[in-house]
Parts: C-alpha cells; structure tokens; sequence
C-alpha cells in the first residue's frame, strides 16, 4: 500500500522536527510523503502484522488505561493548561473539540461496548453462557479498536468464538450451506438473544458509517484497520445470529 502525505498529515497536523509517524509494514511512502519526512526529519515507524499467537491478546476484562503527556491544542498547537469543557484529549499530546469526527467515532464505540455487554448480560441470563462468552469478547473487541483508534496503531484481527474472520466471512455467504439455516429476517417472534443480536448488529453497521467518517482514506496506517475491524465485526454479530438460529450458544 501506498502512503500519501496527506495521510502522514493527519498523524501530524502541526508537523514537528524529528516526530514519529506510523505506517503498516511493507507499505511504502509515495514521492510527496517521503519528501515531507526528509522536510521534517520524521522518524517512520513500520508497525508489524500480530502473530498468530497474539491476535486474540485482546480478548481479556477491561482495564483503564491512563497515558500522561502534556496536551496540545490541534486548532493552534499551544499547551492547554486548563481544559474547556468543548474540548477533550485526542491522543496523548493533543486536545481536539467534542464535536471531531475521532471523538464521534469514540463515542459510538463506547455505546456499541454497552450494547455488547447488555447483549451478554441478556444471554448469560436466558442460560446461554457460550453466547454470553462470545459476547464477551465482542465487547472486549470493541475496546481493542478504542484502543488502536486512541493511540494510532493498527487493531488485531478479530476471532470469536473459535473462528477467524475467514471463517466467519465464509460462514455468513453460504449460512445454508455452511450452518445449516437460511439467511435470517428479524421478527418480533424471535427468542430475545436473537432480537439482541440483531440491534447489536445494526449498532456496530451505525459505528463503521462513524470510522469511515473519522478515517475516509483506505491508506490511513491505523484508521484503515478500524474500519475494517468494524465491518468484520457486523459479520461476526451476524454469524452469532445464524448460529444462535442454528441451535448454538447453550451452557459454556
């Protein structure tokens, strides 16, 4: 993949002498990005892919992460001493306004983690623990890409419950031929776990219309990887519905 200089730009809006920028491996900088590192004498990161071993290092309780730094204002790059209310930390270094489409993103990923454990605490209820299992770890994936979106880096892939996202992706193309059951047209008949996973489904389509607003460009070196993560998450939801459908999500 090719890196623009607009993309090396979004992770520096006021560029500085000797700051760092992040690309995937392999990816390289087209003529104008590596100008505007040689201008700035900007250290490139490239981020390795995760190991097999550490895809699913997300997949864990929460935790509350705290990263001292002193913050900038993005509009005029000075220290902010004392915080307006309008505004709130980007990364790091940075305070950007509430209303920034970063900001928005992060907001829907937050409502889109309580839907999640809402979904499983319903599911944990009704006596299905292995769907309350993998609900689980759909909240705990949307932490992973709060994470990954917070501090620009790429996200892990998704797994759940056993199954990679090319699994997943195949399971929810060919679900009759696959799982066994049709696609699935949601009915107020429905048990309440389908119902669940249905909103929770549309909530994570609401998310990606958010991160493609954050991150429009298909060469962003972290935002890339947050759509993505959210679109496969969509499948992934979908894939509990079907399986659900198909007699799955009992006692773990």
């Amino acid at each position: 993949m090719i890196v623009t200089e607009q993309a090396l730009r979004r992770q520096l809006p006021r560029p500085r002498a000797g700051a760092r920028v992040r690309v995937a491996a392999g990816d390289s900088l087209s003529p104008a990005a590596a100008d505007f590192v040689r201008q700035w004498s900007l250290e490139v990161v490239h981020e390795e892919p995760r190991s097999a071993a550490d895809a699913g290092a997300w997949d864990h309780p929460g935790t509350f992460p705290v990263r001292p730094g002193e913050p900038r204002c993005t509009a005029c790059g000075s220290v902010v001493h004392d915080k307006p209310d309008a505004l709130t930390q980007l990364d790091a270094c940075h305070l950007a306004p509430k209303t920034h489409p970063r900001i928005r993103l992060r907001a829907g990923l937050d409502e889109l983690q309580g839907w999640a454990l809402l979904a499983a605490a319903t599911a944990a209820r009704d006596g299905l623990g292995t769907l309350a299992d993998a609900l689980d770890s759909v909240a705990a994936y949307c932490r992973e890409l709060l994470a990954a979106e917070y501090s620009e880096r790429p996200a892990a892939p998704l797994a759940l419950a056993g199954a990679d996202e090319q699994q997943i992706h195949a399971d929810t193309h060919d679900p009759a031929g696959r799982l066994g059951v049709e696609h699935l047209v949601p009915s107020s008949t429905d048990a309440p776990a389908a119902l669940w996973l249905n909103l929770l489904r549309s909530r994570v389509r609401a998310v990606e219309i958010l991160a493609l607003d954050a991150f429009g460009s298909p060469h962003h070196p972290s935002g890339a990887s947050v759509v993505h993560g959210l679109n496969r998450l969509s499948s992934a939801v979908y894939w509990l519905e079907l399986r659900l459908a198909a007699g799955w999500g009992g006692a773990s």
